[in-house]
């Protein structure tokens, strides 16, 4: 039998620092994780293992870059919520999450009666008539698996942010 994960590790010295050094973004500079090496005394090869074994213990679950879609002009944002095959949904959203316009792809439970959607792939347009027609690039895409579908046009700018620590 294998041990569960600790649900409240303990942070060394470092893996702290480089969360404090890093829950607000990465320094936009050239080569980030040697700016970070720096401000922590640490080379850019010794943050990156840190990084690495901090990703393999499951105190972090991945480094990406989140971009403004409207300060890139993409004003029109929507979700778009498909109603496929249980059996095929797996093997769709691969299909859909490929496709150049889609920024994130999940599988989620349907909600029935209310709400038969089980994939959901977020768009982002220039306007609304931009993402309508990447749905129906995605919708030919899924021909006939597709059974139904939405889309969920974003009302509101919200701030997303991950864990924060207090400096001590």
């Amino acid at each position: 039998m294998t041990e569960a994960p600790n649900p409240n590790p303990s942070l060394s010295p470092v893996q702290r620092q480089l969360l404090l050094a890093t829950q607000s973004g990465l320094p936009l500079v050239e080569r980030p994780f040697e700016a970070l090496g720096a401000m922590l005394g640490l080379s850019e090869a010794e943050v990156c293992a840190e990084l690495g074994r901090m990703k393999a213990q499951g105190l972090i679950r991945r480094i990406g870059a989140v971009p403004n879609h409207y300060r890139l002009g993409y004003s029109a944002n929507g979700m778009t919520v498909w109603d496929v095959d249980d059996a095929e949904v797996d093997r769709l959203g691969e299909l859909l999450a490929a496709q150049a316009g889609v920024s994130h792809c999940y599988r989620r439970p349907r909600r029935l009666p209310l709400w038969p959607y089980n994939l959901f792939a977020m768009l982002h347009g220039r306007s609304r008539a931009e993402v309508q027609a990447q749905a129906e690039q995605l919708q030919a895409l899924l021909g006939p698996a597709c059974r139904g579908h939405d889309i969920l046009y974003s009302s509101a700018i919200l701030k997303k942010t991950g864990l924060r620590l207090k400096a001590e």
